[in-house]
């Protein structure tokens, strides 16, 4: 008996509609942020109030929802499971696909990681933990990457020159963390009309021949710090 395999080009259409449904969404989570910042939202130092007054107030809010067209399901505080049924941990934000009634592993995930000013090149700041606590955890399956796509928030919580920043963090990726494997380091795109803190990464999972494409989103908070 003979099979006939899908075309190639079968497969690169489900990687263009996934990529093109997450930066759709993605878009969406930043008009979220602008009105938080538009509207003088005053947000605490600490990474869980931040992304559960982003969640609670705007992406789970439906006025919100409806009021800019966001139509995915969006849950906090999911656990991942690893391929053995063990919990690995809780992801920040899980966003549905529109095929996940008929696939459940079309989802993706928001990981969120506060950033300062505060040892930036260094091996103990918050900059190498946005990357031992948030892209390695997708390098190294912690958290799943399904669709090869997957996303970071930064949040900014401090004054700082953020491009800037990106380049230390590129540093640290290449001169401290090999083990991220990765493949392209944060690069600007721009997807996002008029937002100018969006970039990518592409990284190798711990499987062979699989990498995994990271967006990253940085929200500067740092005019609406509590008191």
């Amino acid at each position: 008996m003979v099979f006939n395999l899908p075309d190639a080009s079968v497969f690169a259409e489900s990687v263009n509609f996934y990529s093109a449904e997450f930066e759709g969404i993605l878009a969406k989570v930043v008009l979220c942020y602008r009105m938080m910042i538009n509207g003088g939202v005053a947000v605490s130092n600490n990474e869980e109030k931040i992304r559960d007054l982003l969640y609670s107030q705007y992406l789970n809010n439906n006025d919100v929802r409806n009021s800019i067209g966001l139509n995915f399901n969006i849950v906090c505080e999911p656990a991942e499971y690893s391929e053995d049924g063990k919990c690995t941990g809780y992801v920040d934000l899980r966003v549905f696909s529109r095929n996940s009634l008929t696939d459940t592993s079309a989802y993706f995930i928001i990981e969120c990681k506060r950033l300062d000013n505060q040892n930036l090149k260094g091996e103990t700041g918050l900059n190498a933990k946005y990357i031992k606590d948030g892209i390695m955890r997708f390098v190294n399956k912690q958290y799943s990457a399904n669709k090869h796509l997957n996303g970071m928030i930064g949040f900014v919580v401090e004054s700082m020159n953020i491009s800037g920043n990106i380049d230390n963090i590129n540093n640290l990726l290449k001169n401290k963390y090999a083990c991220s494997n990765t493949l392209t380091k944060l690069t600007v795109t721009d997807f996002i009309q008029d937002f100018d803190y969006q970039y990518y990464s592409e990284h190798k999972v711990i499987e062979k021949h699989k990498k995994v494409k990271l967006y990253h989103l940085m929200f500067d908070f740092s005019k609406n710090m509590q008191a």
